[in-house]
């Protein structure tokens, strides 16, 4: 680990508020009403100890921090079963103004949900004026994706599978499926890393791969640094508004406009079955939807090898970083020798969740790697492939 890079993440830890946990109370009344169309042990050491819920006055609602409903950024919400994966998967979808128009297909960190990249897709509509459409969803375990049977398993095979049955589910005739665009950030882009080459032996088109804020080395070493940052959050809040307004004011998320539509997906009413009460979790009246500190047994297998996969992948390849000291060796090389474009926003008041930070910037960023990357086809015949190997 390079020392500014540890520098970083010392303080950044150093940095995060040593809370009593919170509360959460509100209702998810800020979703998109449902439409179902043919889209058809290394759990770490306990959290720090904490007040007694019991001795802490609720905190009232911050009108400030008001949820907004996904509504306003996607035209459709949709569950899409896959039989086969157990999972009946929540897609948030924006198609293209015309038939045969790409798609820009998001996948989400650790944690976080589909209504992560809302503000980016909105931007992407805007920005390529819907001659491209935009699809997000909640992986398995994450958001409003529910499964009938056991999903504690967030592996990265398992999740790569899930990603290529729910594109296979979307899109069944690859004949007539669009070209899509893979982005993913954190652990979203290595699962898109590891899905391009199984989607093209199954012949469908990817125009290129972007991978934001993550890179193999730099994520492995500051793994043993997790436990302590996952320590510094809480359990719970007193209301959604509680948790948007602790995800702003602790700088995770730099856009209080996208925290108050992300953030509404990523916790759940204290009595829901989609997560289990726990010591630490009872008597909040919201709690996180995936804790993170259960999927540590999964960390070491998201991003080993990601630098050399991402690097010998068979189409464009985009990264995207907040910080450019954030390179690995294999990536400084590959930069060198031209084999990715690399835009780092620096500079920019952009963190980890650069989608969400700065959406219009990184929408200019995606709408030009479409465009550079795109296949043209006339009369049957290809054009221009771009980015293609």
């Amino acid at each position: 680990m390079s020392s500014l890079y540890r520098s970083a993440i010392s303080a950044r830890i150093a940095k995060l508020p040593q809370l009593p946990p919170s509360h959460e109370d509100d209702d998810e009344d800020s979703e998109i009403t449902d439409g179902i169309g043919e889209l058809s042990t290394g759990m770490g050491p306990p959290p720090l100890p904490r007040p007694s819920t019991s001795t802490r006055k609720p905190k009232p609602p911050n009108p400030e921090f008001k949820p907004l409903s996904p509504a306003s950024y996607f035209s459709q919400a949709l569950q899409i079963s896959l039989p086969t994966r157990a999972l009946d998967v929540r897609v948030y979808y924006t198609p293209p103004k015309y038939n045969g128009g790409g798609i820009i297909v998001f996948h989400h960190g650790a944690g976080y949900a589909g209504t992560s990249f809302a503000c980016l897709a909105k931007e992407i509509s805007e920005v390529m004026r819907d001659n491209v459409g935009v699809l997000a969803f909640d992986a398995r375990r994450h958001g409003k994706t529910t499964s009938s049977q056991s999903d504690e398993d967030l592996s990265i095979n398992v999740l790569v599978e899930d990603f290529c049955a729910l594109l296979q589910t979307i899109y069944p005739d690859v004949a007539a499926a669009p070209n899509l665009m893979l982005v993913g950030h954190s652990m979203g882009g290595s699962v898109c890393v590891r899905a391009c080459p199984i989607l093209q032996q199954r012949k469908y088109n990817i125009a290129g791969v972007a991978v934001l804020d993550v890179v193999e080395g730099t994520a492995v070493e500051a793994l043993p640094h997790m436990h302590a940052i996952l320590n510094s959050r809480p359990e719970g809040f007193d209301s959604v508004e509680e948790a948007i307004e602790w995800h702003v004011n602790t700088g995770l998320i730099h856009n209080p406009t996208s925290a108050r539509v992300s953030i509404p997906s990523i916790i759940v009413p204290a009595d829901s079955p989609l997560t289990p009460s726990t010591r630490a979790n009872i008597g909040f009246k919201y709690k996180w939807r995936t804790p993170l500190r259960s999927t540590a047994p999964y960390w070491d297998s998201w991003f080993p090898s990601l630098s050399s996969l991402f690097l010998g992948l068979r189409s464009a390849r985009l990264l995207v970083l907040a910080g450019a000291e954030r390179l690995d060796t294999p990536l400084m090389v590959g930069q060198m020798q031209g084999k990715f474009w690399l835009e780092v926003m620096a500079g920019r008041g952009v963190g980890h969740l650069v989608h969400e930070d700065d959406p219009t910037k990184l929408a200019e960023i995606l709408a030009d790697f479409w465009r550079r990357n795109e296949r043209i086809v006339v009369r049957g015949n290809v054009i221009k492939t771009v980015g293609e190997v």
